[in-house]
């Protein structure tokens, strides 16, 4: 059976599309930055640490301590994913400006490669 937050991130993921293409960009760019956030906490799980409850910061930084330095499971370049996906989130939720259609394009593309390598780390 697949863990509760890689389907919730596999929906969000599909979520973000949709918004996508109706041009709701900022709602698309919150659902995928939650695709990314959730697949995290997912990976985090399988390798044995809590991470259900933490805090985003604290997913991120484990994220990049566990499985990218310590384990190398994730590339490098994963590092910088969560934080900027997050920052274009919070532009989208809580500034009075909306997130532009190239923003959304790159979030949605940062949560699908995220989501993607995920999946396949969790199912070898």
């Amino acid at each position: 059976m697949e863990p509760i937050f890689l389907t919730k991130a596999k929906r969000n993921l599909i979520a973000a599309q949709l918004l996508f293409d109706h041009e709701l960009y900022d709602e698309s760019a919150n659902r995928a930055y939650y695709a990314a956030f959730q697949a995290a906490v997912a990976t985090l799980c399988t390798v044995g640490v809590q991470a259900e409850g933490m805090s985003h910061e604290a997913v991120q930084s484990t994220f990049s301590r566990e499985l990218i330095h310590r384990r190398k499971i994730y590339p490098g370049h994963f590092k910088s994913y969560l934080p900027d996906m997050q920052v274009a989130r919070i532009e989208a939720d809580y500034k009075n400006r909306f997130v532009s259609k190239k923003v959304a394009s790159q979030q949605l593309k940062s949560a699908k490669e995220f989501v993607e390598r995920v999946e396949q780390e969790m199912s070898t």
